[in-house]
């Protein structure tokens, strides 16, 4: 019993949440609108939480992921401001989330820093560069260009699917590839075998011949291209970049990977999982606002949703014993 309710227990709640909303917002919240909507106001906090799911596979933790997503969306702002096209300030604010990334797989990994507290100490860093880069402004109007923040606008028409006016997002579908291409890491490839290993027993892992400083180096790196991503998301959505917008993603996104964990019989991070777990936060954030629920209500839920899983987590593995 104990074991349907972990694997399943997950997907039960989601299941619930749908329903409650579907009977309370019967004209509203079942619409093919509002779930295509739902699929792009959860789009950045997937692709965070993927990338959180690469760390959290070693039992690391990455808490410099939003303050990364604000700064890579601040760079990229200040210099369409600056007159540089588009395809320059995408390319340096994907550059800043790779050095970032990298500098904290450094002081985990070589330095020999507690993942808490270093990326603790960079998140602090990164809020600060981007204050520091953005003069505490948020940067919008014309200062960016019509054709990156129409990006998160536009999407694939669905007219040959019976849904005339509604347009698949390209948010969407980058989540929709972040999902493939970390579930391909993570299952099909030898160095998402080796992460898990780390995070079963690093020692172990390293005796068998696991280059674990490397490894944890480059997770890191790609956590951190995957915050500047969803930091350019951000503000292609929002049509502009300021040095806090991307401060709620990662207690969201630790959120989603821990309840796509109580699915797994492991207990493992698995990026599948870790959708499940989004979809969950952002059904929960779309319904509730619809409902006109103060945003606080929400956090409460959200803080009860996670102990729940979390607890419940931590007493399977503790009758498993």
């Amino acid at each position: 019993m104990i074991r349907v309710l972990r694997r399943y227990g997950s997907l039960a709640g989601f299941a619930l949440i749908c329903l409650f909303f579907a009977i309370n917002l019967p004209e509203t919240f079942l619409t093919p609108r509002n779930l295509i909507n739902i699929s792009q106001q959860i789009s950045m906090l997937a692709v965070v939480a993927f990338a959180m799911t690469l760390v959290m596979v070693m039992n690391d933790f990455d808490l410099s992921v939003g303050s990364m997503a604000s700064l890579a969306g601040v760079v990229a702002a200040v210099l369409f401001a600056a007159g540089y096209p588009v395809s320059a300030g995408i390319a340096a604010a994907l550059l800043i989330g790779l050095a970032g990334g990298l500098f904290n797989g450094f002081l985990v990994a070589y330095v020999g820093i507690l993942p808490f507290v270093a990326t603790l100490g960079t998140l602090t860093m990164f809020s600060g560069l981007a204050f520091l880069i953005s003069g505490g402004k948020t940067i919008f109007g014309r200062d960016i260009p019509r054709s990156f923040s129409g990006f998160a606008r536009d999407g694939i028409p669905l007219e040959s699917l019976g849904l005339a006016g509604l347009k698949l997002p390209y948010l969407t579908l980058i989540m929709l590839a972040g999902l493939v291409l970390v579930w391909v890491v993570l299952e099909q490839t030898s160095f998402g075998r080796r992460l898990y290993a780390i995070g079963g027993n690093a020692e172990a892992a390293r005796l068998a011949g696991v280059r674990v400083r490397r490894n944890r180096l480059t997770a890191f790196a790609l956590a951190g291209v995957g915050a500047a991503i969803a930091g350019l998301m951000y503000a292609s959505r929002v049509a502009s970049a300021n040095p806090t917008q991307g401060s709620g993603l990662m207690l969201d996104a630790i959120a989603a990977v821990f309840l796509g964990m109580t699915m797994s019989e492991e207990g493992e991070p698995r990026v599948a999982y870790t959708l499940v777990g989004v979809l969950i936060l952002g059904v929960l954030d779309n319904g509730l606002t619809q409902m006109s629920v103060d945003s606080y209500i929400r956090e409460i839920l959200v803080g009860a949703i996670v102990i729940a899983a979390v607890a419940f987590s931590s007493l399977t593995k503790a009758r498993r014993r």
